[in-house]
């Protein structure tokens, strides 16, 4: 078990949230259980899943959350596409966040190599 706060992917998937939230709040109020909440919850999945996973004992375990973490991730690209294809979203902002978000993908994607190949349960980052 590890500091999941002192993880650089974890730090920005929380700030990714925050984002998230912050450019859904001007969504259409029809859309708060719908596109909004679903955008809410793929951003809130990522930190979460880094955390849920540094506070396992396993490093199978820690694997298996970073790749739900990924896919959180790939939920939340699919759904910024839809928000811009509905204009909830200007071209710029969906744009940043989209390169954000696959940034994030990369991270994680190098994280799980990472753990990967580490011979301890999990890294002491």
């Amino acid at each position: 078990m590890f500091d999941f706060r002192k993880l650089r992917i974890w730090q920005e998937g929380y700030a990714l949230t925050l984002e998230v939230y912050e450019l859904t709040r001007s969504f259409p109020r029809d859309e708060l259980f719908g596109l909004t909440s679903q955008m809410r919850r793929a951003a809130n999945s990522v930190p979460h899943n880094i955390a849920e996973g540094g506070g396992r004992s396993s490093k199978p375990e820690l694997l298996r959350f970073i790749v739900i973490a990924m896919g959180s991730a790939s939920e939340l690209e699919s759904e910024t596409l839809v928000a811009q294809g509905l204009k909830f979203l200007p071209s710029e902002q969906a744009e940043h966040l989209l390169e954000r978000i696959r940034q994030l993908r990369r991270m994680l994607t190098a994280y799980y190599q990472k753990v990967k190949n580490a011979s301890v349960t999990a890294p002491k980052t």
